[in-house]
C-alpha cells in the first residue's frame, strides 16, 4: 500500500523451549517443543501476517538455533535486514507451565545481548514507527546500549514511539525498582503504550488504573492501554477512559495475545498518513482498540505464538 509506514520492532529474538504434557516443575519436565519466542518478534510478525510492513532489529547466534529463528521471520514477510549474527549461541528461555498459569522458567541468555547499534538505521525510522519492547532489554549488554541510542533517534526523526515494558518477574526478582527506573525514559517518549495490568501498578506504584494512568499522561504518553484479558482493554487519552470488551473465545494458549493486540493495532496506524490527527479522534481509537482485542483473542485459540498470530482475513481487514 502506498503511504504504508514501516513499522521497526526493537528487542530480543529466543527459542522457547516449552515443556509438554508437565505441570510448573521443570526439574521433571521431559519433553519440550522448541518455538520461536520474544515479544518485539512476536509483535513484528503480527504485523507482517496482516500485510503490513514491519522490520525485526536484534540479535541471534551463529547456530542452528539461530538460523531457525531468522528463517521462521522470513517465512512470516518480516524484514531482516537489521537482524545481527552473534559467535555468542542464541538466547533459550526453557518454560514449563502448569493448569493454573504458575509457571517455572529458566533463562539462559546469549546473543540477544550482543546487538551493537548503527548509526545507518536511525535514519530509516524518519517518520515511521518504532516498536520498544522491553522484556530483555534493559538487562545490561550493548543491547541496552543500542536500545537508549534508537530511542533517541526515534525522537529526533519524528517516528512515533510504541512502548511495551514486558516486564518478566522472574528476570527482575529483587531489583524491581532499577526496571521501573529503566522504563521512565521511554514512557517519557512514547506516543502510545501498552501495559499489563501488573506492569501498570508496578511502574506507577499507584492502586487503580485510574490513578496509574494520570501518572503515565503526566510523563507524557499520549495513549496507553492496559490489556485485562477476557476482561477487555483499559483505554486512557486526553483524560478520558473506557474499558473496551475483548472478543469472546475459548483459549487455549494465551502466549502472544498481548504481542498480538500491539502488532495489530501498530498495523492500523501504520495505514494513517495523519498520526497526530488519529490521536485526537477517540471513537477512532476505540474502534482500533476492539479490532485489536479481536487479534489478541483468535491468538489465545492455537498454541504458540507466531503460529497462532491471526491473518487480514481472520480479522476481516
Amino acid at each position: 500500500m502506498i503511504g504504508m509506514k514501516k513499522v521497526y520492532c526493537i528487542g530480543e529474538l529466543l527459542i522457547d523451549f516449552v515443556a509438554e504434557n508437565q505441570g510448573a516443575d521443570l526439574s521433571k519436565a521431559k519433553e519440550f517443543t522448541k518455538k520461536a519466542g520474544g515479544a518485539p518478534a512476536n509483535v513484528a510478525a503480527a504485523i507482517a501476517k496482516l500485510k503490513g510492513k514491519s522490520e525485526f532489529v536484534g540479535c541471534v547466534g551463529n547456530d542452528a538455533f539461530g538460523d531457525f529463528l531468522a528463517e521462521t521471520l522470513q517465512k512470516n514477510e518480516v524484514g531482516i535486514e537489521n537482524l545481527q549474527r552473534s559467535d555468542i549461541f542464541t538466547t533459550l528461555a526453557f518454560v514449563s507451565i502448569a493448569a493454573n498459569g504458575e509457571r517455572d522458567f529458566v533463562f539462559n541468555r546469549g546473543a540477544d545481548k550482543k546487538l551493537n547499534y548503527t548509526k545507518k538505521l536511525a535514519t530509516q525510522f524518519k517518520n515511521q514507527i518504532v516498536h520498544f519492547g522491553a522484556a530483555t532489554c534493559f538487562l545490561g549488554g550493548s543491547l541496552e546500549e543500542a536500545y537508549t541510542a534508537y530511542l533517541i533517534d526515534a525522537v529526533k526523526e519524528n517516528a512515533f514511539i510504541s512502548f511495551d515494558p514486558n516486564f518478566r518477574a522472574d528476570l527482575w526478582k529483587g531489583r524491581e525498582n532499577e526496571f521501573i527506573k529503566k522504563c521512565i525514559p521511554f514512557i517519557e517518549k512514547a506516543d502510545f503504550a501498552k501495559f499489563s495490568e501488573e506492569e501498570a501498578l508496578l511502574i506507577s506504584g499507584k492502586e487503580t488504573l485510574l490513578e496509574a494512568s494520570q501518572i503515565f499522561h503526566k510523563h507524557g504518553i499520549k495513549l496507553l492501554t492496559v490489556t485485562l484479558g477476557s476482561k477487555g482493554t483499559f483505554l486512557s487519552m486526553e483524560n478520558k477512559t473506557i474499558i473496551i470488551e475483548s472478543t469472546k473465545v475459548n483459549p487455549v494458549d494465551t502466549t502472544g495475545a498481548g504481542d498480538a493486540f500491539v502488532g495489530c493495532f501498530l498495523y492500523q496506524l501504520s495505514l494513517e498518513e495523519n498520526l497526530e490527527t488519529v490521536l485526537k479522534d477517540y471513537n477512532k481509537i476505540q474502534k482500533m482498540i476492539a479490532i485489536s482485542n479481536k487479534a489478541g483473542a483468535i491468538t489465545t485459540t492455537q498454541f504458540g505464538a507466531i503460529n497462532a498470530l491471526p491473518t487480514a482475513s481472520q480479522i476481516g481487514f
